[in-house]
């Protein structure tokens, strides 16, 4: 193909808006009803809601058309949404938040829980059979006008729309309660703030009493330095659970009596940040054998150790939804050139049969970046992970001697990461000319637990210095136009990105992504309470910090801004409220600094609906454009005010 010169940023791509939308449509929650395979997926074309579908052998089977939105919002990021019962499968609904029962061969689903007198006011996940036919769940009651108003029980829902009873209610945060195998005990997971469940939740179990609630509890393993983030009965006398004592997630078996034994002694992550209830990082195989995800690759462990599974190369990344039958594990993976997809991996010769397929437009793989994992480390010496995502076309080449323009993705948590696996949220932008380097900042999950506490008081501050490093060492390289930096995230990577811009001169522009703006705002409530004390570890108890949240928050300093800044939001954000964002947008208004706000009208922490994620994509292209000064084609231009 002969290359066309043309500046970077102003390149042709078939990497569309509209393709961005349409594969941002993940499966998750695979499991099985009978003999079939069931998954939850998000269908951004139908307003951003969650299918339920089987897999069947001509494709993919719808179990329950619109609009049936197979959703929770406990905790506001939601969790296991729907479970397999004799008879049934029964799922929440997003648009009241009850649970219904989907019986086999019924044409429409009926609820089992009644109307709430609140709207949302009675949310339920992590949903499981239950030893008496009933499911088993976290229930989240509503009870007042603030965000923190709210309770949280294990409750088992009957299937013929009794009253839900009260199992337990331990702490302030919980996971539900399994049996063991048994029936004599109940497990489950609970901490209270202001830990989040990666600092320290304790493992508990209980004697099951004669009238199905728990007894009196006693914790196995956890405490406010170590995470145990999912565990699993092994048999009657035995849990496994993954935890982190030594500092990173690993897998242990813990008796009822006696102490825990590691089964995976590494220093490598096992585990993750459990933000969405009912997150599943290993699945037992029975004769003491389980599939567990290193480092988010699937390994066998047995008692003679760890077992690589080959055939795996292209699709390095899962996610922790697994489920096992017959010696296949069924989960969504994703890789380098392969966007996230539900696969089956036969567990004893290795490979993968992928189930719902790559998307039929997708580009040639020449269109894609080639994801390049990297260290950088900073002057004190400390190793710094991104993931580079340089300019790829094959139809284009920028004029001698043009550096590319770039943006730094800060993700959110900011305990999250980013992988080197295909983002076609990237490649949108690669694939016309604009690298993108994602930095996996001091705080990152998936290098240990000392890794993470480098942000322990210092979210503001390592975040900022990390993408500072990894900026310099791609200028110093001839890697990325210094000229030419952007910086964008979402949620806590939005307040990372609103902050840089205000307080630093290393970047030109700013995406700003349903962002915290005011700490000291969203430490005293103005956010939900699953997060409303997350800020005490990562910036500081209050009472007592008040000036460093003050320092620390972009609405602060938003007078000090010097370059443009393009804000996106939801307005339905419960977690970010969109106050925040107006406010810092409209601190802008009348200063000359071009800016622009964009707010999605029933969007949440997010954005699910196809037209929305297309206008956002759209927007955030010709905002690089007017400030780095390329044309893209085929885009309206945004209006930046003054």
């Amino acid at each position: 193909m002969t290359r066309t010169e043309r500046p970077y940023g102003a390149w042709t791509s078939p990497i569309t808006a509209e393709l961005v939308a349409e594969a941002d449509n993940r499966p998750s929650w695979p499991a099985w009803h009978g003999d079939r395979l069931v998954y939850a997926q998000a269908l951004p074309g139908e307003g951003g809601r969650v299918g339920l579908f089987a897999h069947g052998a001509d494709g993919p089977v719808e179990l329950l058309a619109a609009p049936w939105n197979v959703r929770n919002r406990v905790h506001e990021y939601g969790g296991r949404p729907w479970v397999s019962v004799p008879g049934a499968i029964v799922f929440t609904n997003w648009d009241d938040q009850r649970l219904y029962a989907l019986e086999d061969g019924a044409g429409q689903p009926r609820p089992i829980t009644a109307e709430p007198q609140r709207p949302h006011g009675a949310r339920y996940t992590d949903l499981h059979p239950g030893p008496d036919g009933s499911v088993w769940c976290v229930r989240e009651t509503v009870t007042g006008d603030r965000p923190t108003d709210v309770t949280r029980d294990v409750v088992a829902v009957p299937l013929d729309g009794g009253e839900p009873r009260t199992v337990l209610a331990s702490h302030h945060f919980l996971t539900v309660a399994k049996v063991s195998p048994d029936g004599r005990h109940l497990a489950w997971l609970g901490w209270n703030h202001p830990a989040m469940p990666w600092n320290g939740t304790e493992l508990c179990v209980a004697e099951l009493r004669a009238d199905g609630t728990a007894g009196e509890h006693r914790v196995l393993a956890g405490g406010p330095q170590e995470a145990v983030c999912q565990f699993e009965w092994e048999d009657s006398d035995n849990l496994v659970a993954l935890t982190d004592p030594t500092g990173w997630w690993n897998l242990c078996r813990v008796p009822l009596t006696g102490q825990p034994r590691n089964l995976t002694p590494l220093d490598a992550e096992c585990g993750g940040a459990l933000w969405v209830a009912g997150s599943q990082w290993f699945a037992q195989l029975g004769d003491g054998r389980f599939v567990l995800l290193r480092g988010g690759a699937p390994v066998l462990v047995g008692e003679n150790g760890i077992t690589e599974l080959g055939g795996l190369a292209d699709i390095p990344v899962f996610s922790p939804m697994l489920a096992v039958r017959n010696g296949t594990l069924y989960a969504t993976a994703a890789g380098p050139a392969r966007k996230s997809a539900l696969v089956a991996v036969d567990l004893e010769r290795g490979g993968y049969t992928e189930l719902t397929g790559q998307p039929a437009d997708l580009p040639d793989p020449a269109y894609l970046p080639t994801p390049e994992s990297r260290m950088f480390t900073d002057e004190a010496g400390n190793d710094i992970p991104a993931i580079v995502f340089p300019p790829a076309n094959p139809g284009f080449t920028a004029p001698e001697g043009e550096l590319p323009p770039f943006v730094v993705h800060v993700h959110g948590g900011p305990t999250g990461a980013v992988a080197p696996v295909l983002s076609l949220e990237f490649a949108y932008l690669t694939s016309r000319g604009i690298g993108v380097v994602a930095v996996n900042h001091g705080g990152s999950t998936g290098h240990g637990r000392a890794f993470r506490e480098r942000l322990e008081g210092q979210w503001g501050v390592v975040d900022l210095a990390d993408c500072a490093t990894v900026v310099a060492a791609l200028g110093r390289e001839g890697a990325a136009d210094p000229g030419r930096m952007a910086i964008r995230g979402g949620s806590a990577g939005g307040y990372s990105a609103a902050h840089a811009i205000a307080t630093t001169d290393i970047y030109h522009a700013a995406t700003v992504r349903f962002p915290v703006i005011d700490m000291l705002r969203f430490a005293e409530g103005d956010t939900h309470d699953f997060e409303s004390q997350y800020l005490h570890s990562l910036v500081g108890a209050l009472p007592g910090h008040e000036q460093r949240y003050r320092d620390r928050s972009p609405i602060t300093h938003v007078g000090e801004v010097r370059d443009p800044v393009l804000v996106l939001q939801g307005d339905e954000d419960a977690i970010c409220p969109p106050e925040q964002a107006r406010a810092f947008s409209s601190a802008l208004d009348g200063t000359g600094i071009p800016h622009a706000y964009l707010e999605f009208a029933g969007e949440q922490h997010g954005f699910r609906k196809a037209a929305n994620i297309i206008t956002s994509m759209c927007a955030e292209l010709s905002f690089y454009g007017q400030v780095f000064g390329f044309v893209p084609p085929a885009v309206e231009p945004i209006e930046l005010r003054k």
